[in-house]
Order: structure tokens, then sequence, then C-alpha cells
């Protein structure tokens, strides 16, 4: 096994113990400057990850949600310790650790779901242990679409595009953060689109997207994670897409 992808499964198995752990017990959450929620279980996450990124690649950067940016290399480890930190507040299982070495590969490991998903550039994307790809679906008159929240979209300037993406579109569903991406990398849906997101939340899901044979892009068609929006395709109806949404 790739050494960097073996590293990355072990942190998300640190990951997961964390998670599991505090997962619909007593902990304290604070609320941070952009007005969104963090726990002390997103920070002793996060903090777990470092140490054995500090001990193990200690001449690689780190990019990460709660604790920020650490060293200057060309190789950056960009973590979201809990992504839906909302979802795992409320108990609802739908919440996962992403890890992405920039470019590289990627690791979502949804542990109260009992899914993990992975990929390393040019091998292929997976699913415990399975091998996954996106859907051949042409039309979106049988696609399924997913997203996170209207609200965004109305923020974004965009809700009466999307409304009407999500019209033309077979069936939608708010499965949300994610898990949206990770169903249009295992072919169950074949579009997620989210209007405000950050990179730690799209590094891995764009790595594994790919890898499945899908497509990932903001919505200004570039293929980045670091432009503050992502779209996840089967490929197939990504150029249709980002045109219903422009």
């Amino acid at each position: 096994m790739h050494p960097d992808l073996q590293l990355a499964l072990e942190l998300a198995d640190i990951s997961d113990r964390i998670t599991l752990r505090s997962f619909r017990g007593t902990f304290s959450v604070r609320t941070k400057a952009d007005r969104t929620p963090v726990s002390e279980v997103d920070e002793a996450v996060e903090r777990a990850i470092r140490d054995r990124l500090d001990r193990e690649r200690p001449e690689d950067a780190i990019v990460g949600e709660e604790l920020g940016e650490r060293g200057e290399s060309a190789r950056r480890w960009i973590i979201d310790p809990i992504d839906a930190t909302r979802n795992y507040i409320r108990g609802i299982p739908v919440f996962a650790t992403l890890i992405a070495l920039d470019g590289q590969l990627g690791v979502v490991s949804a542990p109260a779901l009992n899914r993990r998903w992975w990929a390393v550039r040019g091998e292929g994307a997976m699913c415990d242990g399975r091998s996954i790809h996106v859907s051949a679906v042409d039309r979106f008159e049988d696609a399924q679409i997913g997203y996170d929240s209207i609200t965004d979209f109305d923020t974004a300037g965009m809700a009466d595009r999307f409304v009407a993406l999500l019209r033309r579109c077979g069936r939608a569903r708010g499965f949300g953060d994610f898990w949206t991406h990770m169903l249009v990398a295992e072919g169950a849906i074949e579009i997620a689109a989210e209007p405000q997101v950050a990179w730690w939340d799209m590094a891995a899901i764009q790595i594994i997207v790919e890898e499945a044979g899908g497509r990932f892009t903001s919505l200004a068609g570039e293929p980045r994670a670091d432009r503050g929006s992502g779209v996840s395709s089967n490929g197939v109806l990504h150029d249709r897409v980002l045109e219903a949404l422009r």
C-alpha cells in the first residue's frame, strides 16, 4: 500500500476512536468568529492528527480547519476533523473526518455510518475495500441531485437557478456535507452542489470523486478544491449543471 495512504488511514483510525467515544455524549461547544460551531471533539481530533503528522511527516505542511496552518512545503496535509459538526452535536450519524495530502490522496471516514472512502491519484477510488465508480446517467430526468442547504444558495444569490435545476432532475435529496459527494463517487446519485465551502471541506472529496471517474469543479468551473464552492458529478452532466447554475 502507498505509504502516505497507509498513514492517512491510520490517522482516520485515530479520529474514529475519538469521535465515536464522545458521539451522543457530553462535550463542550462554542461558536467561532464565522458563527459556525466547534466542539472540543473537533479540536481533539485535529490535535491528535497533527501530533501524529509531527512525528511521521515533520517536513510536511498542515492546513486544518480548527488550528490553522503550520509550515511551508509542497506537501500539504489538509484536515477537516469533523465535517458536519452540526450533525455531530445533534447526534446525527452523518459526520466524517476528511484527510487529504494535497492533490495526491484523500480519505473520508464516517465511523457512525461504518463507511470509509479513499483514493490515491492514478489508482482509482475505494469504499470499504471495494472499487467504486460514478454512474453513466446522461439525462437530468433520470438523475438524482444532492445538496446541503437551500439557504446557502439563497445567500449566494442562486436560489432560483438552483431550485429550477432541482425541478429538472428526477429526484432531489438534501443529504448534505461530505456524504452527498461520496454518493456521487459511488454512482448512487449523479450531482452534488455546494455554493459555500472551505478548502478542507473539498480537498479529499475532489480526489475521490475524480478517481471514481467523476468530475469536480467550483461553480465557476475551476478544477480546484480551494475556490469556495464545490460541484461533483458523474462527468456526463457536469457542464450542463454549471450552465444551469451560472
